[in-house]
C-alpha cells in the first residue's frame, strides 16, 4: 500500500512545479523555471498485462525549451527499481519525444545515497544506457527554520519538513511553517489547507507529526476549512484524553471512541473545560450541547 508520506513527497511538485528548479539548485544543477506546465498521465502501461506507473509526471515548458519531469518518491532501496526507472524514462521519451529527467525524493539518507548511484546498463564491453537520477534527500534540502524564509517559499519549506521529519531540526521547521501559513490572507485559505494536508502526510508516523497536529489545532484556529477543522478536532480530542488520564478519570473504550470520533472542536472544547473538574466521563458528557440521555 502506498503511504501518505510517499504521496506527499511527489505531490508537492504537482502543487508547485516551479519547486523543482528551486530545489535542484541545492544539487548544483540549474534548471530554468517553468513558464507553464502540463500534468501528464502517470500510466506507463503497454498492451501487455504488466502495469507500470510513475508517481508524478509533468511536462515543464521553459524559455529554453521543454522537458519531462518524472518524480518518484522512494522509501527504501529496491533492487529492481533501477530497471523500472530506466523503463519509465525510455517509455516517456519514446511516447512524447521530449527529453526526460528523473527526480527521486527520499526522506531516508541511506535510501538517498542508494538512489543517487549511476547505473550502467549493458555488458561490460559496452554500456548501452546510463541511468543518472537527480536525488533530493535530507542532506540536499536545507533546514528552513526562519518564518521569513518559510513565507518566501512555503512549498520548499513543506518539502524541508518532510525530508527532515526525523531530524532534531524538524520542530523548528514546523514552527516556522505554521507562522508562515498563519500570515496568509483569508483568500489563501484553500492554498494553506493544501499545504497543511501535504505537510501532515509528508511527516508520516513520526513525533514531528504530533507536533504539527498540535500547531494546527492552536496556531491556525482561524481557518474554517474542513481539513483545518479536522486537525483542530484531532488535537483537542488528544488533549482531552491526556487530561482525563492525568486526572485519573476512567475512560472506557466506548468513551474513547466517542471522544476520538467527535469532529466538532467546539464540543470537544466544552468537554475539555468540564474535564478540568469532572470525576467521571458522565459528568464530561452531560448537557450543554450533549443531552443527558445521549451521555449514557
Amino acid at each position: 500500500m502506498v503511504s501518505s508520506s510517499h504521496e506527499a513527497l511527489h505531490r508537492i511538485f504537482q502543487q508547485d512545479p516551479g519547486l523543482f528548479a528551486r530545489a535542484a539548485r541545492h544539487l548544483g544543477v540549474a534548471f530554468p523555471p517553468p513558464v507553464s506546465t502540463v500534468e501528464l498521465s502517470t500510466d506507463l502501461t503497454e498492451t501487455q498485462p504488466l502495469e507500470r506507473r510513475v508517481d508524478t509526471l509533468l511536462q515543464m515548458n521553459t524559455e529554453d525549451g521543454s522537458f519531462l519531469l518524472a518524480v518518484e518518491s522512494q522509501g527504501r532501496p529496491a533492487p529492481d527499481k533501477s530497471a523500472s526507472w530506466a523503463y519509465y524514462l525510455s517509455y516517456v521519451y519514446a511516447k512524447y519525444r521530449i527529453p526526460p529527467v528523473l527526480l527521486v525524493v527520499c526522506a531516508d539518507r541511506g535510501t538517498a545515497e542508494w538512489a543517487a548511484r549511476q547505473v550502467d546498463i549493458g555488458p561490460r564491453q559496452w554500456c548501452s544506457l546510463s541511468l543518472r537520477p537527480l536525488v533530493l534527500g535530507p542532506d540536499d534540502v536545507p533546514v528552513i527554520d526562519s518564518p521569513d524564509d518559510a513565507a518566501r517559499d512555503i512549498p520548499l519549506t513543506v518539502l524541508s519538513a518532510a525530508l527532515h521529519r526525523r531530524d532534531p531540526g524538524a520542530d523548528a521547521i514546523l514552527n516556522a511553517l505554521a507562522k508562515a501559513l498563519k500570515g496568509l490572507s483569508a483568500d489563501d485559505e484553500n492554498t494553506a489547507t493544501t499545504f497543511i494536508e501535504l505537510t501532515e502526510q509528508g511527516l508520516g508516523a513520526t513525533q514531528a507529526a504530533e507536533l504539527w497536529r498540535h500547531l494546527m489545532a492552536v496556531d491556525l484556529s482561524f481557518f474554517q476549512s474542513q481539513t483545518a477543522q479536522q486537525l483542530r478536532a484531532e488535537g483537542r480530542a488528544k488533549d482531552l484524553l491526556l487530561l482525563l488520564g492525568h486526572r485519573g478519570v476512567e475512560v472506557s473504550e466506548e468513551d474513547r471512541e466517542r471522544i476520538v470520533g467527535c469532529g466538532d472542536p467546539d464540543v470537544l472544547g466544552l468537554w475539555f473545560s468540564k474535564a478540568l473538574t469532572a470525576t467521571s466521563t458522565a459528568e464530561v458528557f452531560a448537557s450543554d450541547g450533549e443531552s443527558g440521555a445521549d451521555a449514557g
